[in-house]
Order: C-alpha cells, then structure tokens, then sequence
C-alpha cells in the first residue's frame, strides 16, 4: 500500500509536460462563506468577512494577462460575493472562460444566470458536498438540474472526514453519473493522521481528488504552475501554487499594483505534498 505522500507514478523521471495553451488562475475571491464546516482549512482566518472589492481592476488584470486564460473562481463561497454575477459576466464579455468552486447553495434561478452567461465558453462548476449542511439526495438533484442547463462540465467532491469515510463507497456510487471526487480531512494544512486502514480506503476511493495518491508528491517534476497557472486571493496578492501560498514561498507579486510577474518555463515542483487540482489534471506536471 502506498503511504500519504507517496504517489503511484515515477516521480522526478519525466520530462516537461508540453506548453500549455490555456492557462488557469484560482481567484479566491473572498473569505466569506454561509457554511462554518468543522473541517474548513479557513476557519481559522482571522477575518471570514473579506471580499474582493475593485472588481473593475481584476477584470482588467485578467485581460491583461498573456495568451488565453480561465478564470477558476473559488472563496470562501464565491456566490456569496455582491458583485459575483457582474463579476462573471465581465470576464464571459473577455472571452474568458469562468469556471467556479462552489458549495451549491446558491438559488436554482443564480445557478441557472450563472450558466446562461457563461454558455459561449463554459467551464467547470466543482460542488462541495458537506454533509454536516446538505442532503446529499436533495444535493445530487440540485447538480442535475443545473447540469441539464449547463453547457460545461460538472463534478462534486467530498470532505472524507473520520465521520464521512466509512459512507463515502456507496454515496460516491449513489452520485453516478456525475463524478464525485474525495478529498482528505486536512488539519493545520496537512492531512490529518489517518490510521493504515483508512489510508486503504482512502485509496481505494482513488485517493485526493482521483490521483490515486491521499496526499500527492510531484517534487522535483517540472510543473508549470507559475507560469501557465497560479493562485490569486481577493487583495490581489498571488503565488505559484496552493503549496506554495501555504508555505508563503514563490510570491509571484500583487495582480493589482504591478508588481506581479509571471514565470517564462516550467520549474520543478519544490513541494513534498500538493494539495493542488488544477496542474495535474491539465497536464502541467
């Protein structure tokens, strides 16, 4: 069986991914959220309250940013944000493509605005399933729903919490077709000390968000994150990577005051354990 933070591939002995040609941000726009789960990685932040405020000054940072590029929203709860549908509208009026990380407790008629606006160029919607707050029948019929009005791609994921773990095999089959994903109980941002056995289970769940691995390693892999991806939070501030905003190391500068620098190649992964989604499922590492 494989450890936490051993993956199942050849680390450190292939070569860079090729150049990708659509680059992705995560833009955690704001800290605030309907939801106080138990098991939130922000529920220690000092302040839950904050949002992005010039909207106008992203949108134009985004434009600016080169070649073609999705805009992965994600917070906090990014619904909850004032200016959200305003927000989205703008960036689908750049041609960008909008995808977004929500909890999916925002009104049927917002998720169906949402997916009007963004049905030139869709993207992802990725729903958070908590069950300390949702029904998970009454959750899967609300993402059907929105998904027979979607254009792009829908999937849901699950905290495998101590208490949710031994339920997670028959609620993933009971979400079919729609694919939800697991992701492990981090504490003080590492993931939490399972026992072997539910390590076992872990991965045969397919491990952090279908991996195969509880808590990835790419260290040493060239990754393009940095360069064809990073991390923007609502004051403009960003980072290569999830690791890397964690660890506060490979600041990229500030998105709004000119600062930001994006990198020009990929570079190797400087991380032991990445909690991050999007480089390896856009083949960027």
């Amino acid at each position: 069986m494989h450890g936490p933070g051993q993956p199942r591939d050849d680390r450190g002995r292939r070569g860079v991914k090729p150049y990708p040609l659509e680059g992705v941000v995560s833009w955690n726009m704001n800290t605030t959220c309907n939801y106080r789960c138990s098991y939130c990685t922000q529920r220690h932040l000092d302040d839950r309250g904050r949002w992005a405020r010039d909207l106008p000054a992203f949108v134009e940072a985004f434009r600016k940013l080169p070649g073609d590029w999705e805009v992965k929203l994600s917070g906090g709860e990014p619904f909850q944000h004032p200016g959200f549908l305003e927000l989205v509208e703008a960036l689908a009026g750049q041609g960008r493509r909008v995808s977004v990380v929500t909890n999916l407790s925002a009104k049927d008629e917002v998720l169906a605005q949402f997916a009007a606006i963004t049905a030139r160029r869709p993207g992802l919607l990725s729903a958070s399933l908590h069950l300390e707050y949702a029904d998970p029948v009454a959750f899967r019929e609300k993402l059907l729903r929105f998904a027979g009005l979607y254009a792009g791609r829908v999937c849901a994921t699950c905290v495998a919490t101590r208490e949710n773990l031994p339920r997670l095999a028959e609620l993933r089959a009971s979400f079919l077709p729609i694919r939800l994903k697991v992701q492990p109980e981090k504490q003080d941002r590492d993931v939490i000390g399972y026992t072997e056995s539910e390590l076992e289970t872990l991965e045969q769940l397919g491990g952090h968000n279908d991996t195969g691995a509880v808590a990835p390693s790419f260290e040493g892999r060239p990754c393009w994150a940095g360069a064809r991806y990073f991390i923007v939070d609502d004051r403009g501030e960003a980072w290569r990577c999830y690791p890397a905003r964690r660890q506060r190391t490979e600041r990229l500068g500030n998105l709004l005051d000119g600062s930001f620098r994006l990198r020009f190649r990929a570079e190797p992964c400087a991380y032991a354990y990445c909690n991050c989604t999007v480089p390896p499922e856009r083949g960027m590492v």
